[in-house]
């Protein structure tokens, strides 16, 4: 869908606001997991910062709705489904859990509209921050639940890393049922992922050797005009050298 100016230039300017706002969120989130004596007050302000963060995002995509032009935001809301669904999921059931998930979604859309992002470090974010946020969601869902292994950071982390690399030791496991949807959704995302890397890297050997095979056959075409070039000097001198010579003339007229 073709972008009016107006569109590429907030999506221009508000890139790394949002992204700043999102590592907020991060924050925010993890500080009554990691830190679960905290105050009720630095309770409460994380939870203000999680919602601002979200209504930011729900506002930009009201904005780029807006700066769409009128016969093509049916085209727009269509191409953006999965950006409407992460801002509504929050107001359906407003759990902590459904805000992290809205917002990873709504970070992802808007980081794979920047193209000064490479796809490497858009992989190495991804699984950065799948990681960290799959080992606080499910820290803060099984840490207290009756049965669970999960009880520390550390546990989650190693439990994160085994999921998303689909290892699975099975020395830690998730318990309840949104630990289990959190490690389904790892699963998805690692091999998702894993195939990301895989196709960016086989495109890369396969540029390589395209590569080779075009200096190659650029070599072979120069070696080949080398050789006929070769091939044509020799048959000149060739001629050259069984051309008839003329006759020497007479010493008398030589003296005259």
């Amino acid at each position: 869908m073709k972008q009016s100016p107006a569109l590429v230039r907030w999506e221009r300017r508000t890139q790394r606001p949002l992204l700043g706002l999102s590592v907020a969120f991060a924050v925010a989130y993890a500080v009554p997991i990691v830190s679960p004596d905290a105050s009720r007050d630095t309770v409460s302000v994380c939870l203000a910062v999680e919602w601002l963060v979200w209504g930011a995002f729900a506002a930009d995509y009201t904005v780029r709705l807006t700066l769409t032009d009128r016969d093509r935001r049916r085209e727009f809301v269509r191409s953006h489904w999965l950006d409407l669904c992460a801002v509504l999921l929050p107001l359906i059931q407003p759990l902590r859990l459904l805000r992290l998930v809205s917002t990873l979604v709504l970070v992802g859309q808007r980081a794979r509209m920047a193209s000064q992002i490479r796809l490497t470090t858009y992989i190495v974010g991804s699984v950065v921050g799948l990681m960290m946020f799959g080992s606080l969601a499910v820290l803060s869902v099984e840490r207290d639940a009756p049965g669970a292994n999960i009880h520390t950071l550390g546990d989650a982390v190693w439990w994160s890393f085994t999921t998303m690399t689909t290892v699975g030791y099975g020395d830690h496991s998730p318990t309840t049922g949104p630990g289990r949807m959190i490690a389904v959704g790892l699963m998805l995302s690692g091999i998702a992922l894993l195939g990301v890397v895989t196709a960016n890297i086989a495109a890369w050997f396969i540029s390589r050797f395209e590569a080779d095979d075009v200096e190659e056959r650029r070599q072979t075409a120069a070696i080949a005009a080398l050789t006929e070039e070769v091939r044509s000097l020799r048959a000149e001198i060739n001629a050259l050298s069984t051309a008839p010579r003329p006759a020497p003339m007479p010493v008398e007229d030589r003296q005259h």
